[in-house]
């Protein structure tokens, strides 16, 4: 159904939302598989963000159409799906409202990166998906041209990016064409014979469309974004954690509570160093197993390993602790491409299965790749974390709709859930003592976010037991110092996740406050069932419920 007026349920009309949606923006249809052979490019322009806007007021309008008509009522699915409809269209109104589409370069996730990626998502499999292709990316600079257009005319109302998210993106189109040949002409360079002219035009064009970007952006975006202050302040930050968890926050209560959560598990780092390496720090001791713990050698090696990762955990899990239906059991590991942000990410599975979900490795020029802070990361991403969550939704979208399986979905619920699966592979004897120790580490990056994220973008004071600039203003330069002294990251990646928290007001706080609402929605269920609680089922039922902002997630969990 794709007629909002037809809709006679809110997941009726929440179904026919996507599918407008998928009529006015190609990545939703790529990304979902609803167009196959779709060769349309993102339009980023104003006119195409208003477009989008108006779709959502009318289905606000259809919403209480049928909320004064009772339709709401008939089921608590319907009910559930309305009040998710409803919530992630208003909060989008009023971040378009508010301007914020016209500051929308970061370092990770932003158009600029989402028009290349897009290409990942399709399929290569015969000749005529490469002349999708080729007829796509021939249409890729119409998309930059579109963005610009955007940019324009946020620099006409004197709404910019910071410099520092368009510095960092200058420097990624960079190396996306700086080499002997750019990233499109080593994508294309695996396309069939009889296309190798096309495509290989349609790659000058998109490398010449991203050169005249990242001089745009050099030459006259970012001397005129110059002043632009990095932290977003209090109200556009309370806005932005709305959209990206479907909840509102107390930042002070969250910000003590971050610093709690930095505080215990320091202790526990403290403890697990002392067993690895008596005498040493966390910090030492990860730096000791980067040269001395065991590790895998090659690009090719480390995709391969991290596969056979997955499949086992799949192997191990199904039926113990989840039932995963044979479309989930297939996840691929990949190696993401040249110009991506530091941190590991995963895709979700087209709705119908015809590309599979996947995890992404950002090698960063790597070849030696330690375990012990890969483990954790890809039951983060991969099983049973974001693949298992996202492809059950896909698994269950005709029992739920495609809104609350796909789009509907925000950043709480997932990355909460890709928390709780690390604590629950913990919790499941999974880890040894290398392992773990990369766990706590991924576990106190978290924590460290929820802090240096709130205390960069509110300018909070830094508390007075801090080890590192008691009682100063969190700024950009102290909140890298204090990530650098309790992690075993590398420097690059903890100067690209300062750049990506000050671009991404509010989505970093989400991993560790989704992982509570799961953990105390867990622990309330078991007390509800006492000794008759069965985790597997909890976690089914957990896992079919689709999107929910973190306002109801919680209470929804407790009753299951």
């Amino acid at each position: 159904m794709s007629n909002l007026s037809d809709a006679r349920t809110p997941r009726q009309l929440a179904d026919a939302f996507v599918y407008a949606l998928a009529d006015l923006e190609p990545s939703v249809a790529t990304t979902l598989g609803l167009r196959p052979g779709d060769d349309r490019m993102p339009d980023y322009s104003p006119a195409a963000h208003q477009a989008r806007a108006e779709l959502g007021r009318s289905v606000l309008a259809r919403l209480e159409e049928l909320d004064d008509a009772g339709s709401a009522a008939h089921s608590e699915i319907e009910s559930r799906c309305a009040r998710l409809l409803r919530d992630r269209i208003s909060v989008e109104l009023e971040v378009y409202e508010s301007g914020e589409h016209l500051r929308v370069l970061r370092n990770i996730a932003s158009p600029v990166h989402s028009a290349r990626s897009l290409f990942l998502l399709m399929p290569t499999a015969t000749e005529e998906d490469w002349a999708v292709i080729a007829r796509r990316l021939a249409k890729f600079n119409q998309s930059y041209a579109s963005l610009q257009e955007t940019l324009e005319e946020g620099r006409r109302r004197g709404i910019f990016s910071a410099p520092r998210q368009v510095e960092t993106i200058i420097g990624q189109l960079g190396e996306w064409t700086g080499g002997e040949t750019s990233w499109f002409h080593d994508f294309v360079s695996s396309g069939p014979e009889p296309l190798a002219g096309e495509l290989q035009r349609a790659a000058d064009d998109a490398a010449a469309a991203v050169e005249r970007m990242r001089r745009y952006l050099q030459q006259t975006y970012l001397p005129a974004a110059e002043g632009t202050p990095d932290a977003a302040g209090r109200e556009r930050y309370l806005l932005s954690t709305r959209r990206w968890m479907g909840a509102s926050i107390d930042p002070e209560e969250v910000y003590a509570w971050g610093w709690a959560e930095y505080q215990r598990i320091d202790g526990q780092m403290r403890e697990l160093a002392e067993q690895i390496r008596p005498g040493c720090t966390p910090v030492e001791t990860m730096r000791w197993l980067d040269e001395h713990g065991r590790r895998v050698e090659g690009v090719d090696e480390v995709q391969t390993w991290l596969q056979r990762m997955m499949d086992t955990a799949i192997d191990e899990l199904d039926g113990t602790h989840f039932d995963i239906a044979e479309p989930i059991r297939t996840v691929e590991a990949m190696i993401a491409p040249a110009g991506s942000a530091a941190a590991p990410y995963y895709t979700r599975p087209a709705v119908d299965f015809s590309r599979p979900g996947r995890t992404w490795l950002p090698t960063l020029g790597r070849t030696v790749f330690p375990v012990y802070d890969l483990v954790s990361t890809w039951y983060h991403e991969g099983v049973p974390g974001h693949h298992l969550q996202l492809a059950q939704w896909a698994y269950k979208s005709e029992d739920l709709s495609l809104f609350q399986t796909t789009i509907g979905s925000s950043s709480g619920t997932t990355e909460g859930w890709a928390l709780y699966a690390e604590r629950l592979m913990d919790e499941l004897g999974y880890l040894d003592a290398e392992e773990r120790m990369g766990y706590l580490d991924a576990q106190m990056m978290r924590a460290i976010r929820v802090v240096i994220d709130l205390g960069m973008h509110l300018q909070l004071r830094i508390p007075q037991d801090s080890p590192i600039a008691p009682g100063e203003t969190w700024t950009p330069q102290r909140a890298e110092e204090f990530f650098a002294a309790h992690s075993g990251r590398p420097a690059d990646f903890i100067a690209s996740e300062i750049v990506r928290y000050l671009g991404w007001p509010g989505q970093a706080i989400s991993y560790k406050l989704g992982e509570r609402a799961w953990l105390n929605g867990r622990d309330a269920a078991r007390r509800a069932h006492g000794d008759s609680f069965d985790l597997k089922q909890w976690h089914m039922k957990a896992l079919s419920l689709g999107a929910l902002g973190l306002d109801d997630l919680e209470e929804t969990l407790a009753q299951l």
